[in-house]
């Protein structure tokens, strides 16, 4: 198979997109779907500081640089979760990465906050992975509000996207589904969401991380055994395999088709989110969920 750009031998095969790409060219594929993404949703306005939410793994690491290389102003943030075997690798690859661009990087330690992930899980009956994810969208969220982040940006990918979306439809969500998009506009107490590489998979963005060399953490979270995601991710990839753009196809069908109709329902409800009693981070309740797991926390160390 020839390289669609150049002729050359190819290197890195899509199906999905059925076309072919040798190893200098695929970069530049990949960059061009990001900047296609940024450009089609407005992500990013001119002179806008951006902070991205890197977590060490490939997505992170991978989006940090390509956002670097079409010139945007890029910090990155990084929450240290304090996992045993897992959070130090983490946490390394993030510093190394960043030190080889000459990028600033802030790493926020859970253990200093009380909220170390190990202790959390002792203390609180409900799934790790949902309160872990509940935190750092706090901490990324608070950071960007608090030191003028307009924008921040996650690794999140195809794959990500639409075994999300598919979990939210299975549950009919109506809530979560009027949301979910690789664009999250700016409201009061929240920063700008973007997901600039919502239409590369795992695949594609793992072959962009190979060929550019960027070392990033393989291991999965340990406490991630029981995640419903990796299900559904298996089920989407089988079914890729035997129809090629049919993630594609699923998620930019709902952004064109469904979501405006659950954005509508949202929109009836009118029911805006208020500042939390003790840290005025926007909350539906009295109290936003972060202050009532550091609560349950403190209750039980008593």
């Amino acid at each position: 198979m020839k390289c669609r750009k150049c002729k050359a031998v190819a290197a890195v095969a899509l199906p999905s997109h059925n076309t072919a790409f040798c190893p200098d060219c695929y970069p530049v594929f990949v960059r061009s779907q990001v900047e296609r993404a940024i450009h089609r949703h407005k992500m990013i306005a001119p002179g806008d500081r951006v902070l991205v939410a890197v977590s060490g793994g490939k997505d992170s690491l991978a989006l940090t640089l390509l956002l670097h290389e079409l010139g945007h102003d890029v910090h990155g943030l990084h929450v240290d979760l304090d996992i045993p075997n897992s959070s130090t690798d983490a946490r390394a690859a993030c510093e190394g990465f960043f030190a080889k661009l000459g990028l600033p990087l802030t790493v926020i330690e859970l253990r200093r906050e009380g909220l170390a992930i190990p202790l959390v899980k002792s203390r609180i009956k409900r799934p790790i992975c949902s309160v872990c994810g509940k935190l750092k969208r706090y901490y990324f969220n608070k950071f960007a509000l608090e030191n003028d982040y307009p924008v921040l940006a996650t690794g999140h990918n195809l794959d990500d996207e639409v075994s999300r979306l598919f979990a939210n439809t299975i549950r009919w969500d109506h809530a979560y589904l009027s949301d979910q998009g690789p664009l999250l506009p700016a409201e009061s107490g929240f920063a700008r969401k973007i997901k600039p590489m919502y239409r590369l998979t795992e695949f594609e963005i793992a072959n962009f991380s190979f060929l550019r060399g960027i070392d990033h953490v393989i291991a999965g979270c340990p406490y991630s055994g029981k995640a419903s995601f990796p299900i559904y991710k298996g089920l989407w990839s089988g079914l890729e395999e035997r129809m090629p753009g049919a993630k594609v196809q699923f998620y930019e069908n709902f952004l064109r088709e469904g979501r405006p109709v659950f954005a509508a329902w949202s929109d009836q409800q009118g029911q805006l989110p208020t500042p939390c009693t003790e840290c005025g981070y926007p909350t539906s309740a009295e109290r936003c969920g972060v202050c009532r797991i550091k609560a349950m926390v403190a209750d039980d160390e008593k």
